[in-house]
């Protein structure tokens, strides 16, 4: 008497031992191939030179010319130039990437010197406050910004000259609305805001 074959078992049909199974052999080698593309970028990461945390040389640009320190890995882009250099002119203020008083520009772009680690600025042009004039040659926004007495106690001002100098830069006629929005990084504890944005129409010559 022969026997029926099951449904599962006819030729061509998937039964549920073998369909698991595929799955199973599936997820095996997803899982593999992951642990093995983990594996490769763990490899990269520990081929990586580490430095720290003694002290150690690094090269700056700054203002057109190379600066040679040596310092620990810890120390900010703001730390190396008022500490281990003569650009002082970046205050250090609030030291939480809040205030603006620090900013310098970073291959022209404003940014907050204390939030950099100078070991991370290497590599870009940085230009401080210092490195705008031309000897004893102003630029037109730091004539703008005298002639609008637009400081009181002073010490923001490095940081509002750097902005307005990056928006000038990138956009020679900019409206008030974005002389205020490229100021909003910087804070002036005096309220001079007024005179600051005076300045900067003064500068690209709005007034």
């Amino acid at each position: 008497m022969s026997q029926s074959t099951p449904a599962d078992s006819k030729p061509g049909s998937l039964s549920r031992r073998t369909f698991l199974k595929s799955i199973g052999t599936s997820a095996a080698a997803t899982a593999a191939a992951r642990i093995e593309t983990v594996a490769q970028e763990l490899e990269k990461v520990n081929a990586e030179r580490v430095y720290g945390p003694s002290a150690v040389p690094i090269t700056l640009q700054v203002n057109g010319r190379d600066l040679k320190l040596t310092v620990e890995p810890r120390v900010t882009l703001l730390e190396a130039l008022r500490g281990h250099s003569s650009f002082i002119g970046s205050k250090e203020v609030c030291d939480r990437g809040t205030c603006g008083g620090c900013t310098v520009l970073l291959d022209g772009r404003p940014a907050y010197s204390c939030m950099k680690l100078a070991i991370d600025a290497q590599g870009q042009a940085v230009t401080t406050i210092e490195g705008l004039a031309q000897g004893t040659k102003l630029t037109p926004v730091q004539l703008a910004f005298i002639e609008k007495d637009a400081m009181m106690c002073g010490y923001c001002t490095p940081g509002f000259v750097m902005s307005v100098t990056a928006l000038l830069e990138k956009n020679p006629h900019p409206t008030l609305e974005e002389i205020r929005h490229a100021c909003a990084g910087n804070l002036c504890r005096c309220g001079t805001y007024p005179r600051v944005v005076e300045a900067a129409l003064k500068a690209q010559g709005g007034d």
